[in-house]
């Protein structure tokens, strides 16, 4: 009986052991997913970021080029505007904008 008794005893603290020693072995590849799922994540994040850094300055670069290109335009009107020549005021009986009499 005693020898029986210990042989399961060893044989429980055995199982024990092993399934311990198992546990162990999940807890640690669980563990290195995790690792490897953060840093896929935060390398995509980066990314992320990276593109959007991108498209930003991209967008700034089309602004000051419409920025550019509208002061441009507005500088060649407005020397443009001085050389034109100034509507006749003495039009239709209307010298100055205002009337003159019938005719």
């Amino acid at each position: 009986e005693r020898r029986e008794r210990k042989r399961k005893l060893s044989k429980e603290m055995a199982e024990k052991a092993t399934r311990e020693l198992e546990k162990m072995q999940l807890q640690e590849k669980a563990d290195i997913k995790y690792k490897e799922w953060l840093r896929k994540k935060r390398a995509e994040e980066a990314e992320k970021k990276k593109k959007e850094k991108e498209k930003e300055k991209e967008r700034e670069a089309e602004l000051q080029e419409k920025r550019t290109r509208s002061e441009k335009i507005f500088k060649e009107w407005l020397q443009n505007a001085k050389n034109k020549p100034q509507p006749a005021l003495n039009r239709y009986g209307f010298p100055y904008g205002k009337s003159t009499g019938l005719y």
